[in-house]
Parts: C-alpha cells; sequence; structure tokens
C-alpha cells in the first residue's frame, strides 16, 4: 500500500502556520536592586559612588622550627618588589604567626596580584591559617560628608598612619532580630556605637576600619572591624567600652575569633 499524501516541501513552510504562542501572565513589576553607596546631601545633590575598598586579611604560621622573623623579611620583600598596598603584622598570640593586610577597589587584586607572592619559596612554605582569614569592603552609612574619602581613603589612611603601630581585627555578626527593627530604632542603637567610636578618636586613642562582609565570610559574619592605634590597652577598653551598649548586650550574636597584630612592616603601593 502506498501513501499517497503529498511530502511537503521545506519551502513551502509560512510562519502564519506556526500556530500564535499563549501570552504569558502578568506579574508584579520586579523591583529595582540599586547597589550605590551613599553619603550626606551637598546641597541639593546626594552624593553616591558605585565604588567600594575591599581590604582581607590573611594569617600564617611559619614552618616549625624555622625563623619567623625571616618569613616576615621575605615577605615585605615580596610586597615591596610587587608594589602590593599592604601592612604586616606580628601575630602577638602566636610566637609563629604573620598577617598580611592588603586592599584594592579590584577584589580580584587578591587573586592576580596577593596571591602570587605565595608560590615561590620560601612564602609557600607559610602554613594559612584559614580560620583567621578576613575580607570584607567599605560601605556608606548616608551621612557621610566626603563619601569618596570615607569609602577609599579613610581606611587607608587609618592602617598606614606611623604611629598606629598595633591592630585587632575581628568578625561579628548581629542577630535576625536587629535587622526587624524600624529604621529609627536601628539608627539610634548605630548611633551609641558611634559616638562612643567619636570619642575614643577625638583623644587619639584608636581609629576603627568598618567593612561589611555579608556572603563573603566563610562562616557567614557580616561585618569585619579593625580597631588601630598607637597603644594596644585603649583598643582593648574600646572593646570593653561597647559590651555595654545596646547593640553589643542585645544583638551581637557572633564576634571573633579576635587577631591581635604589631605592626612590622608598611608598603603604600
Amino acid at each position: 500500500m502506498t501513501d499517497t499524501q503529498p511530502k511537503k516541501n521545506p519551502a513551502d513552510f509560512k510562519p502564519s502556520m506556526v500556530p500564535p504562542m499563549k501570552k504569558r501572565p502578568s506579574g508584579p513589576e520586579l523591583p529595582h536592586i540599586d547597589v550605590y553607596e551613599y553619603g550626606a546631601k551637598r546641597g541639593d545633590v546626594q552624593q553616591k559612588m558605585n565604588e567600594r575598598l575591599f581590604m582581607q586579611l590573611l594569617v600564617f604560621d611559619a614552618p616549625v622550627g624555622a625563623d619567623a622573623g625571616a618569613y616576615v623579611e621575605a615577605l615585605g620583600k615580596a610586597v615591596d618588589d610587587a608594589k602590593v598596598p599592604s601592612v604586616i603584622y606580628e601575630d602577638v598570640q602566636d610566637p609563629r604567626g604573620i598577617g598580611l593586610l592588603t586592599w584594592s577597589t579590584d577584589p580580584a587584586h587578591f587573586v592576580t596580584t596577593v596571591r602570587p607572592l605565595f608560590r615561590h619559596e620560601p612564602l609557600r612554605d607559610l602554613h594559612h591559617r584559614r580560620d583567621f582569614a578576613m575580607i570584607g569592603r567599605s560601605y556608606g552609612l548616608g551621612y557621610e560628608q566626603n563619601l569618596q574619602f570615607w569609602l577609599l581613603e579613610k581606611p587607608v589612611q587609618n592602617v598606614l598612619g606611623e604611629k598606629n603601630v598595633w591592630a585587632v581585627w575581628y568578625p561579628l555578626r548581629r542577630s535576625g532580630a536587629f535587622e526587624k527593627l524600624d529604621h529609627a530604632e536601628r539608627r539610634a542603637i548605630l548611633g551609641e556605637h558611634g559616638t562612643i567610636g567619636r570619642a575614643y578618636g577625638a583623644q587619639g586613642l584608636g581609629s576603627d576600619v568598618r567593612l561589611a562582609c555579608h556572603g563573603l565570610d566563610a562562616n557567614d559574619n557580616e561585618y569585619l572591624i579593625g580597631l588601630i592605634g598607637e597603644e594596644l590597652h585603649p583598643l582593648s577598653h574600646l572593646v570593653q567600652t561597647m559590651r555595654g551598649t545596646r547593640q553589643t548586650s542585645e544583638f551581637i550574636q557572633e564576634m571573633g575569633p579576635f587577631f591581635v597584630g604589631h605592626v612590622a612592616h608598611r608598603q603604600k603601593g
């Protein structure tokens, strides 16, 4: 039995032969995502920037039996040769510990420039302390008078200050209850912290570096804090004073680990 149905020629195909597609049901309009950092208004214009500074702290142990000081010198030479903006710390709580703080507006810098420093001897023999790895980004709160200085220059100025030879770095996470408070209450709680910090800074007792690390921290911490100063005791005193604030006493869920370092080398880049 033969098929008497004529075969279709592809050339005879016409768009009108395609059945009409059903219209997708309309849904709610997607929200606009704003990733800018905002500062205070200058006249009628509010400052905003889509650029921020990333800072990373890496902590290492020198090999057992080795001279940790030799590794500090080798790391100092490596960052000088590569012109990597950085601060090298000797770990107060670990006789073999070494901290390396680096920064850039481009987070790829940590992979393309910092990472290669440890490919060759003797630095490749260092043992990386993953439990002390910290990274964060500068952010605006909406009332900074000079947003560019706050985001890009102030953190660097603090860590490179010649007299600022002590540093305490630590991450923290607030409880979800804080985010459920209304804006005015959150602002008042943060203002209490800010007032204390400014008081210590005004007396030359210490300055801070505040960074956000949402989605960047291995342990789901939200913020990275650096307390920088000429002496160690005022930095410890500042942490103690903050314990009495409403934010710390009620809404801080996790703090630490605390890295305490003394500056061994600086490279301005």
